[in-house]
This record gives structure tokens, sequence and C-alpha cells, in this order.
């Protein structure tokens, strides 16, 4: 069974740092492609970043230079390293293996809302709180 739970969600200021840790199991990184994504109230899904299983590794415009996105193949656990925040950082992030992306493999914005991508592709955690503040 596939399962994966995020966690370190919280509420910071602008200019803050957070790390969210997704703990993995039923999945070998490897053979599958992982991904962080993000559900902002009134926007759509975004894929903030991914590594793929050949080891290709992309970043979202929108957080470039700012987000981190590692794997501890130890301990099976993903983490996203969130520096310089902004509130427009603020949403849902999940976790996700095998997600959807964005033509051509890339992260970014996707179609359609985080939910509707849950059921239909891949495999999700349950989400994780991020809110920051100005």
């Amino acid at each position: 069974e596939v399962q994966l739970v995020e966690s370190g969600g919280a509420s910071v200021q602008a200019g803050g740092s957070l790390r969210l840790s997704c703990t993995v199991s039923g999945v070998r990184f490897d053979d599958r492609d992982m991904g962080w994504y993000r559900q902002a109230p009134g926007n759509t899904c975004e894929l903030v970043s991914i590594i793929m299983n050949d080891g290709r590794q992309y970043y979202a415009d929108s957080v470039k230079g700012r987000f981190t996105f590692s794997q501890d193949y130890t301990r099976n656990t993903m983490y996203l390293q969130m520096k310089s925040l902004k509130p427009e950082d603020t949403a849902v992030y999940y976790c996700a293996a095998d997600g959807p992306t964005v033509v051509g493999g890339f992260a970014g914005t996707l179609e359609d809302t985080c939910a509707a991508m849950r059921a239909i592709d891949g495999d999700w955690g349950q989400g994780t709180q991020v809110t920051v503040s100005s």
C-alpha cells in the first residue's frame, strides 16, 4: 500500500523559512516521479517541484531560487525547504507520486484543482497548510 504523509506546515511571517517533510511508504523514489504540489484559494493546482525517476528536477518559476526539493533515501522521506516566503506562498501543500505535470513534464500551473487531480492521477498525501502573513 502506498502512503504519503506530509508534515511541517505552519504560520510564518513573510521572509521566513519552513521545511516540509513527506514520509513515504510503499514507494521507491527511483521508480516514481515524486512531486510537491500546492493549492491556494481561488487558484488551480501548482506543481511546485518534481524529481523524475531518472533524476531530472524542475521547479515552478514562482519558487525558483527560494525552494529546494530533496530526497533522503535512508529515511524514505522527501523535503521541501522554503525560504524567503511570501504571502502568495500561502496554500495547502501536497506531496505525490506520479502526479500530473505541465506538458513536457515540467513544473508549473496545472489545469484543475489539486482535489480534482488527486482523484485521477497518482498517489497523494493529505496535505499540510502553510500560511504566510505580511
